[in-house]
C-alpha cells in the first residue's frame, strides 16, 4: 500500500526553501511598497514563479490537482508574502481544470489577505479567470461589494478584469461601479479605477459615456486611473470639471 503524502509536509518543505533562498537585502526594500506591515523573504517574481512551476510539475507527477490545491491552501496563510504568492503561482493557468468547489476555497482565502500584493495575485490569477469562464459566479461579486472588509470590496473590482478583457460584463461593471463610486478606501478606489481603465481600453465609447455621467460624484483617483488609456481629448473631457 502506497501512502498518500501529507500536503502540510510538502508546504513546510516549500516554506523552508523560500526562507533559506531569499534575499535579506531585497526583503528590506519590499516594505517600501506597502502601507501595512508585510513580512518578506526577499524573492523576485521571476525566480519565484520558476520555482513554483518546478514544484507544480514535481507534485503533479504523482498527485492530482486536488492535492496541489491542498498544498497551496496550507501556504496561503500567515503574513509571509512569498508563501502566499507561491501558492497562487503553483495554480496559475490551472483554473480551467477546477470546478466551483475550488472557487469556494479561493474565496475563503480572501479572509487571509494581508496586503494588496497577495490580494491581487489571488483575485487576478485564480478568481477572475473562473468568473470569466462561468458567469453564474457573478452574484458573489456583488456580495463582496457590500462587505465591510476592504479586500472583499477590492476583490469585487479586480475579479472582473479578466472578463472585461474578453469584452464581457459591461452591464455588471456599471452596476458594480455605481455601488462603489462613493467608497473612500484608497485600495477600493484603485481597484475600481483599474477595472474601469481595462474596460475603457476594450470599450472606450461606452466607458467614456458612463464616466461622463458619473464624473461629478466619482473620486478623482478613480477617474484619473480610468482615463489613463483614453485619448488626450477624452481625458480632458472627463477630467475638465473634476480637477480643483
Amino acid at each position: 500500500m502506497v501512502l498518500r503524502p501529507n500536503p502540510n509536509k510538502i508546504a513546510a518543505e516549500i516554506r523552508a526553501v523560500l526562507k533559506s533562498r531569499g534575499s535579506p537585502e531585497h526583503a528590506k526594500g519590499v516594505q517600501w511598497f506597502f502601507k501595512e506591515e508585510v513580512k518578506s523573504h526577499g524573492w523576485y517574481t521571476a525566480p519565484l514563479r520558476a520555482f513554483a512551476r518546478q514544484r507544480r510539475r514535481e507534485i503533479l507527477q504523482t498527485q492530482d490537482v486536488e492535492f496541489l490545491v491542498q498544498v497551496a491552501d496550507h501556504l496561503f496563510t500567515g503574513r509571509v508574502l512569498e508563501e502566499k504568492i507561491f501558492a497562487v503561482l503553483m495554480l496559475e493557468n490551472l483554473t480551467g481544470k477546477l470546478d466551483g468547489r475550488y472557487f469556494l476555497v479561493f474565496e475563503s482565502w480572501l479572509d487571509r489577505i494581508s496586503s494588496w500584493a497577495d490580494h491581487d495575485a489571488l483575485v487576478h490569477y485564480l478568481i477572475a479567470p473562473m468568473i470569466a469562464a462561468d458567469s453564474k459566479l457573478l452574484p458573489r461579486i456583488f456580495e463582496w461589494a457590500r462587505s465591510e472588509d476592504r479586500w472583499h470590496r477590492r476583490a469585487a473590482c479586480v475579479a472582473l478584469i479578466q472578463g472585461t478583457r474578453q469584452n464581457q460584463f459591461f452591464r455588471q461593471i456599471v452596476r458594480l461601479s455605481n455601488l462603489l463610486l462613493c467608497d473612500d478606501d484608497d485600495m477600493v478606489q484603485k481597484g475600481l479605477g483599474w477595472l474601469l481603465r481595462e474596460t475603457a481600453t476594450r470599450n472606450p465609447a461606452r466607458t467614456v459615456g458612463y464616466l461622463l455621467k458619473v464624473r461629478s460624484r466619482t473620486p478623482r483617483l478613480v477617474l484619473r486611473t480610468a482615463c489613463e488609456t483614453l485619448s488626450l481629448a477624452q481625458r480632458k473631457l472627463i477630467l475638465a470639471k473634476t480637477i480643483q
